[in-house]
Formats: C-alpha cells, sequence, structure tokens
C-alpha cells in the first residue's frame, strides 16, 4: 500500500471520511486500559466467569429447574459478558469480537437471541474515552494550536471502535467533518490481545459454534498493525474516494487531513447497514445488499484495493439511495482485480469439471502437488461456494448459511478440508468473501448476483458469455 511522506500532515482535499451515526446508549467513559497485567486478567475473567456461571447452572439444576431455561441464561450471559469485555478493551479485543459478529447469521435459531443485542452494540458503539485523553492526543499529532483548524469541535464522540474513536466538527472552511483519533497505547494494547485471545478459543466456540475462528485470529494480528497508521489509511480511502467519485450508488467521503494517529474526512449522515438488518423492508434489504455486493466486487478493479472490513458498521444508507462506506483501515491492494482463480474455481464447479477444478487447486497452492482426486470431496466442497451466482437471482438466507458452516467445518475421513491449505495471498480475500457472504445473510436479501460476479469476477465467465455483448 502506497504511504504519504511523514511530513504531509495537513493535505487538504475536499469532503471527509464518514463517522458512525451515535446508536446504542453508551456505558460511562473510561480510558483503555493499557497494562499487559489489567487486559490479561480482563480477558482471563471471561473464561472464569463462563466457569462460575457454568457451576451455578449445576446448582440450580440440582434443585429442579428447567434444563433448557438454564442453558439459555448461560448462553444470555456469557455472550453479555464476553461482548462488554472486548467492546470496554478495544484494541485487538474488540476487533475481534466485531470479526464474530458478523458470522451472528451463522448460529443456530435457538442460540441467536441471547447474542443479537451484544453483537450489535459491538458492532455500532463501545465506551469512549474522556475528552482530556483525545484533547493530548490531538495537540501531539496536530499541533497545540490544532483547535485554530476548526471553528468547532464536539467533545462527545459520536462513535468509538476497536483502536479509535471519531468526534464531530466543523473544519475551518466551514465544511461539517469527522475526526477519528486514535486511542493512546492502542498499538500495545492491539498486539498484547492477539496473544492473550488465542488462549480462549473454547469459550469463542460456545458464541460461533462450528465456525474455526482461530485462523481469522491469526489472520487479524498479522494484518491489523498496519491500521494503526492513518496515513495508510488515508492513502487508501483516497483511492476509493477518486475511483467512487461522483458514483450514483457509492459515496465515499473525501480525506481532508490526517497523521499518524489523527485522520479528518467529510462528515456523512446515514442510517447505519446493521439498523437495515434489523427493521429494514425486503425491498430495503435488497437495495442494500446489491450496493453492499457490487462495492466490494468492484473495489479492486475500480480503486486497486479490496475493502477488508465488511463488517455493518462501516456501511451506512444515505437519504438519496447511495451506499455510504467508512473505515479504509484494512485493505487490501489488488491492482490487477481479484484472482481469477477464484472465479475460474466457480465456474468449473458449476459445469462439474472436477478434474480442472483439482489442478487449479494445486497450480494455487491450495492442495499439495501429488494429491489424489476425489470429485465427491470437491463438490461437496466447491458447489457451495458456487450456488449464489448459479442462477440469475439468488436468495441469501440465514438456514443456507448455516447449513454451509456444517459444511464447511466437516472434518470427517473424506473432508477435503484434511488436504486443503489456504496459500497466505488469499487468506484476505478468503475472510473477506466469508465476512460479506454474512452479512448479505444477515440481511436476507435477494440479488441478481450471477451478474455481478460475470461483470467483476475474473475467469468467471464461461467462453460465450464473455465473447457476449455488455
Amino acid at each position: 500500500m502506497t504511504t504519504h511522506p511523514k511530513d504531509e500532515k495537513d493535505r487538504t482535499v475536499d469532503d471527509a471520511q464518514p463517522t458512525p451515526t451515535p446508536t446504542p446508549t453508551r456505558r460511562p467513559a473510561r480510558d483503555i486500559p493499557r497494562s499487559p497485567l489489567t487486559r490479561n486478567a480482563r480477558l482471563a475473567s471471561l473464561p472464569l466467569g463462563f466457569a462460575g456461571r457454568s457451576a451455578l447452572r449445576m446448582g440450580k439444576r440440582l434443585l429442579g429447574q428447567p434444563v433448557e431455561r438454564l442453558t439459555g441464561e448461560l448462553q444470555r450471559r456469557t455472550g453479555e459478558q464476553l461482548f462488554r469485555v472486548l467492546g470496554e478493551l478495544k484494541g485487538g479485543a474488540m476487533k475481534f469480537g466485531q470479526m464474530l459478529s458478523v458470522f451472528e447469521a451463522a448460529l443456530p435459531p435457538e442460540v441467536i437471541g441471547p447474542y443479537r443485542a451484544a453483537l450489535t452494540v459491538l458492532q455500532e458503539a463501545a465506551p469512549a474515552l474522556p475528552a482530556p485523553r483525545i484533547h493530548a492526543v490531538l495537540a501531539a499529532e496536530l499541533g497545540a494550536d490544532w483547535r485554530e483548524r476548526f471553528t468547532s469541535f464536539d467533545d462527545e464522540p459520536a462513535a468509538a471502535a476497536s483502536i479509535g474513536q471519531v468526534h464531530r466538527a466543523v473544519w475551518k472552511d466551514g465544511r461539517p467533518v469527522a475526526v477519528k483519533v486514535q486511542y493512546p497505547g492502542a498499538g500495545e494494547a492491539l498486539l498484547g490481545d492477539y496473544r492473550q485471545l488465542g488462549r480462549l478459543m473454547k469459550l469463542f466456540s460456545l458464541v460461533t459454534p462450528g465456525l474455526d475462528v482461530e485462523p481469522m485470529l491469526d489472520e487479524l494480528r498479522e494484518r491489523v498493525t498496519e491500521e494503526l497508521d492513518y496515513r495508510l489509511e488515508a492513502a487508501a480511502q483516497r483511492a476509493f474516494a477518486d475511483a467512487f467519485r461522483d458514483d450514483e450508488e457509492v459515496l465515499v467521503p473525501e480525506v481532508i487531513a490526517f497523521s499518524e494517529r489523527v485522520l479528518v474526512t467529510a462528515w456523512m449522515e446515514g442510517t447505519p447497514l446493521s439498523a437495515v438488518i434489523r427493521d429494514g423492508t425486503q425491498q430495503q434489504r435488497d437495495e442494500a445488499g446489491l450496493k453492499y455486493a457490487r462495492f466490494l466486487f468492484s473495489g479492486p478493479e475500480r480503486a486497486g484495493y479490496l475493502h477488508a472490513d465488511p463488517h455493518p458498521g462501516n456501511f451506512r444508507m444515505l437519504a438519496d439511495g447511495r451506499l455510504g462506506v467508512i473505515d479504509f483501515g484494512a485493505v487490501k491492494h489488488l491492482p490487477d482485480g481479484f484472482p481469477a482463480a477464484l472465479g475460474t474455481l466457480n465456474r468449473l464447479a458449476q459445469l462439474g469439471d472436477w478434474g480442472a477444478a483439482h489442478e487449479l487447486l494445486v497450480a494455487e497452492g491450495f492442495m499439495r502437488p501429488g494429491s489424489e482426486p476425489d470429485d465427491t470431496a470437491l463438490a461437496s466442497f466447491l458447489l457451495p461456494i458456487a450456488t449464489p451466482s448459479r442462477e440469475d437471482t439468488y436468495r441469501f438466507t440465514r438456514q443456507w448459511l448455516r447449513e454451509e458452516v456444517v459444511q464447511a467445518v466437516d472434518r470427517g475421513p473424506g473432508s477435503l478440508l484434511r488436504r486443503f491449505n489456504l496459500p497466505p495471498s488469499y487468506v484476505l480475500v478468503n475472510r473477506v468473501v466469508g465476512a460479506a457472504t454474512a452479512v448479505l445473510c444477515q440481511l436476507e436479501c435477494e440479488l441478481p448476483f450471477r451478474a455481478e460476479a460475470l461483470r467483476w469476477l475474473p475467469g468467471f465467465a464461461t467462453p460465450h458469455e464473455a465473447s457476449a455483448p455488455a
């Protein structure tokens, strides 16, 4: 990813980055815990709390209370504690929780209830840092006279996320802006959290049964340090803003000013995608889903980047019908568009050409050279991936996702996963595809998905489709 020189702290353009609309009620502000001992103790409280609740459940069961009621209570309390602690710690803990939150659609119906409210809060809000701490960062990054850059600055944050919070302000030329300020100590907290979270895999499996969360954690640990430098985010956001300027369906706010830990972008009003998931009509869900999918599909070709943090908190439906997109801290540079192997594998699966699919998986490093072809295993693994683009339209549902999660985590003797490898260059792309699919299933939208795949996925079109007039 291209970066801007260190002395380029105050390049002004038009407009700027959005800032999430305040949603759930915030808990009292508190400083981010920075001490590794404090953070580790808070994270360690999660399995201890679960153990205590399990013991209490056993005691109540001995006293004759219904098992179903006790199990639901255990799930509810565990979910509340888990996501409350992840949100309060911010850093890597909260970012990991946000990643888990998009897979809410994959949870079985009997488990969804206790967690959905906590997941929504984690997507849209977190405890904020007090104003003096934020002022200190602004002075360090923009200079002691930082207030002279603004005609007004709201000390109450509009949104608080994993490594920074956003304040509404008015730039010196009168433009409403969003000011994203990184938490002091976010870097140390980020890296330390991933070491501790690796010890809590069994607890996360309670919240997301059937999901293998360890590779997700490994990927975050490797990539997330890039998000600590807002100059990198400014470069990526500018690339997207240029690519989608005057677009009828997507708005990417312009970058106005930036430093390593402060990013000033244009303010953007809108309805959070999570609200559309929760309350939207079917038409609103379909329209939002199409624009969301089209933005993610088209990003590599149009901007040279893939937006790599597709959870609902980063998207807004605007009053004019456009999709507003924020948070470009996590991106993957794909100057040549999506890898052609992704589209080719989809096409081969729909054609049932398992021999060619096996050869491509070996060539791309997904399977070891010399591995034996297994048409049945390849079909069970690839056909579900190719399902949404098989027909002209497809309805994404929670039920379908739950079934696919069960299929994906099957590690029986015949499972392809026992012989499967994910090459490093595909890890982030694979994560985005999985998370975006989960969001579409949360929306339960119906889309002309095949047309989007034909338009944006290299290698997907058959020779006949590729030669057809646009």
